[in-house]
């Protein structure tokens, strides 16, 4: 089923219920957490910084590069993604290298360290919508995973007192030590599936990343549904998304709540 937010309004009779699952697998940043816009400002820093090193002029880092190029993907692949769309090459280096400009790893590392500095000292926001549904499927007892490529994502989940919501995690650090491939490829979501003991035909996987709905459709998910925080209802529908809201708490029958709403 194809369906649109915008076609959806109030009435959730169009929607699939999620309680019927056998699992429900959650991305973190953008879908469960506002920590996307943390991202996207480190991301803008660095790279900013980083073009205006160049010699030859270099248009600013802008939301849509974010969205074509960075967002969903680990680190050093949004890195390369972005750096190939503005015909640069840089060495690759390796994880070790000190934050800086030289090198794809010492550029995602620069990243990373803004990243860590805004959220240590401002926190992280959790979506209202999706807390609700966290609660809803809790209560339902459908077993629940969460995929992200970042390598921060435990330590936002235990900051905003979520980590235990959830029976698998894979992020960036385990796809690194197990050798899966990020998204759009869908690895890391199906070894999640795998460690939750469902099929993915009978599950949903739940984005806000155009990397991350192909990630979904790849895997054969039962539902991929995308949550559109600036990708685009249409850009995630033609990327393998089934269906698109614009906030999860479409899914919760007495939610109220204002769609994008955030809480510390």
């Amino acid at each position: 089923m194809d369906a649109r937010s915008d076609d959806l309004g109030p009435d959730r009779s169009d929607l699939p219920d999620l309680t019927a699952a056998a699992a429900v697998i959650f991305d973190l940043d953008g879908v469960i957490t506002d920590t996307a816009s943390v991202h996207t400002r480190a991301w803008t820093a660095m790279f900013d910084d980083y073009l205006r090193t160049r010699t030859e002029p270099q248009s600013a880092f802008t939301d849509d590069d974010y969205h074509r190029y960075v967002d969903g993907k680990p680190r050093y692949d949004g890195v390369r993604s972005f750096l190939a769309s503005r015909g640069i090459t840089l060495p690759e280096g390796t994880p070790e290298d000190p934050p800086g400009h030289d090198t794809v790893c010492a550029l995602g590392n620069k990243k990373n360290g803004a990243f860590r500095e805004v959220l240590e000292a401002e926190g992280a926001d959790v979506f209202s919508g999706s807390l609700a549904l966290l609660d809803t499927l809790r209560a339902a007892g459908v077993p629940l995973g969460c995929v992200s490529s970042s390598k921060n994502c435990r330590f936002v989940l235990a900051s905003v007192g979520l980590i235990d919501r959830f029976i698998d995690i894979v992020d960036g650090t385990d796809a690194a030590a197990r050798g899966l491939p990020g998204k759009p490829a869908p690895d890391t979501y199906l070894a999640c599936a795998a460690t939750l003991g469902v099929d993915p035909a009978s599950s949903v996987m739940v984005e806000d990343a155009i990397s991350g709905t192909e990630s979904g459709a790849a895997g054969g998910f039962g539902v991929v549904l995308g949550v559109d925080r600036g990708a685009g209802a249409d850009a995630l529908l033609s990327h393998g998304a089934t269906v698109v809201v614009d906030d999860l708490g479409r899914f919760v029958p007495d939610w109220t709540g204002v769609a994008g709403e955030v809480i510390a």
